[in-house]
């Protein structure tokens, strides 16, 4: 066996394990969380009094200086997002292979929940984000505005899409499910890397609850704001 070869046999052996799963599942989630949260910051700049603002951050994005950045972190994220639904299925499937045993304890799965919830809030999510992506980025759900030529109009596409209510609803609703996967993922991170104790877990918990219910009202407000009246083009 060369030395290349070891390291990566070293690695797959630990993958296979179970708590390899629960590392992959903690250190993808931690990415993906972060991207939710940068998404966010992004996304409320469409409060910003100057209405130009969430575009020039737009612009700033998809400028073709940044290409070649901007489609390597979306494949890193694609990557972390295979890796995290991957990691996620073994562990349900290991979880249900165990039930005809009698051996049940919840906290030794603290991922379990994120497992079993992904068979109906992931493809609801993993659909919004389709949807998201066609109706911001390829105009196949409503036609979009634009700036200049090939400078789409952020503001008024997103205020356009968010005064249809089931536009609305499909987004508040899929932000909901989001959140509520990001609360037990959040917490269940630190268990899932062996971090465990009886004074801070609970902390952990509200704390998880706390940033999950600001995320949600953060992302919810924006739909509820332009059916509402406030956010206007």
């Amino acid at each position: 066996m060369s030395t290349i070869d070891q390291p990566i046999q070293r690695a797959v052996g630990f993958y296979e394990a179970p708590i390899g799963k629960k590392v992959v599942m903690a250190v993808t989630g931690a990415i993906l969380f972060g991207y939710v949260i940068g998404h966010l910051i992004g996304n409320l700049q469409i409060y910003s009094s100057n209405h130009d603002q969430i575009n020039r951050y737009a612009a700033f994005l998809h400028n073709p200086a940044n290409a070649i950045p901007l489609w390597a972190i979306r494949a890193f994220l694609m990557g972390a997002v295979v890796l995290h639904v991957t990691a996620c299925t073994q562990l349900w499937l290991l979880k249900r292979a165990a039930r005809p045993i009698a051996y049940v304890k919840k906290d030794d799965v603290p991922a379990s929940y994120a497992a079993r919830t992904m068979l109906w809030s992931g493809p609801i999510v993993g659909a919004f984000i389709v949807f998201h992506i066609l109706h911001l980025t390829g105009g196949a759900v409503l036609p979009l505005r634009e700036i200049a030529p090939n400078e789409p109009n952020v503001r008024a596409n997103v205020i356009d899409g968010f005064l249809n209510p089931y536009v609305s609803g499909f987004y508040i609703l899929a932000m909901i499910l989001l959140c509520l996967h990001l609360y037990h993922g959040l917490w269940s991170m630190f268990q899932s890397v062996g971090f465990s104790h009886p004074r801070y877990t609970p902390l952990l918990r509200k704390g998880a609850a706390i940033v999950a219910i600001l995320i949600a009202i953060g992302n919810c407000s924006i739909p509820i704001a332009v059916m509402a009246g406030f956010l206007k083009l």
